[in-house]
């Protein structure tokens, strides 16, 4: 099943499914979803005639979405915690403490997940010189292909940091679909193109999820607002000093 290049297709990006700090795997007090708040967002995908599919437009439930109820749920880092999804895999945090093993990848690939790269350490892309990110492109790639033993050609950027120049590096590394973080549903689809993702936080509430998902009302349009509002410190501060700024204030 494919989607027709009219499709305005949600990316959902998850992080971790954690009950509280204590739960297994890497908690994060902003993007860990509670499991039952996950399981209550599924419920409705699913009462409201939404199916999941795969990145590569392979429907991953029972039923083909039709055209407009297409959704891909997709997961970064390589957090125990996931569930069956899209799965974007920092390289390096395998095998990490609360993090997937490599058996684990390769059990994920054969059940018929999707498997695609976020980077070998998590750096922003942007902040890398040309040899340190041609680095992390292709040992990303190259050690995920090994584990699961087919090609990987889908890449989410750590952060959703970058632009022309990752994204050409990246489709010269073999990439064929790029990933970033700015909300919004997808109207088109496409080898090489740019898709977007829309973030799913703890503090997403069941009806922010279901107009963040239709794209409509006004919590998408608080969403981008807010995408909008934090582009100017992460610019001045740069990357990071952002990202210390974030963890003094969580």
């Amino acid at each position: 099943m494919t989607t027709s290049p009219a499709s305005k297709r949600p990316v959902l990006m998850y992080h971790g499914l954690h009950a509280d700090e204590r739960a297994h795997g890497r908690y994060d007090p902003v993007y860990s979803v509670h499991p039952d708040d996950f399981a209550r967002q599924l419920d409705w995908l699913l009462g409201n005639g939404h199916r999941g599919v795969r990145i590569d437009g392979q429907a991953t439930g029972t039923e083909a979405a039709v055209d407009g109820q297409a959704v891909a749920i997709t997961f970064d880092d390589g957090d125990v915690s996931n569930m069956s999804a899209e799965f974007f895999i920092t390289s390096d945090f395998i095998g990490q403490p609360g993090m997937l093993t490599a058996a684990d990848v390769r059990a994920l690939a054969e059940a018929g997940m999707g498997i695609g790269a976020h980077g070998r350490s998590h750096a922003f892309l942007e902040d890398l010189d040309d040899e340190a990110l041609d680095a992390e492109l292709r040992d990303s790639r190259a050690r995920l292909s090994a584990i699961i033993d087919r090609h990987v050609d889908t890449l989410a950027l750590p952060g959703g940091r970058g632009g022309e120049r990752e994204r050409s590096a990246a489709l010269a590394h073999g990439y064929r679909q790029l990933f970033g973080s700015v909300p919004g549903p997808n109207r088109t689809t496409g080898d090489g193109d740019w898709q977007q993702r829309i973030a799913v936080t703890r503090d997403t509430a069941l009806a922010d999820f279901a107009a963040l998902v239709t794209w409509q009302g006004l919590r998408p349009r608080l969403a981008r607002a807010r995408f909008i509002a934090l582009s100017w410190p992460k610019r001045m501060l740069g990357n990071a000093g952002y990202e210390r700024l974030r963890a003094r204030l969580l």
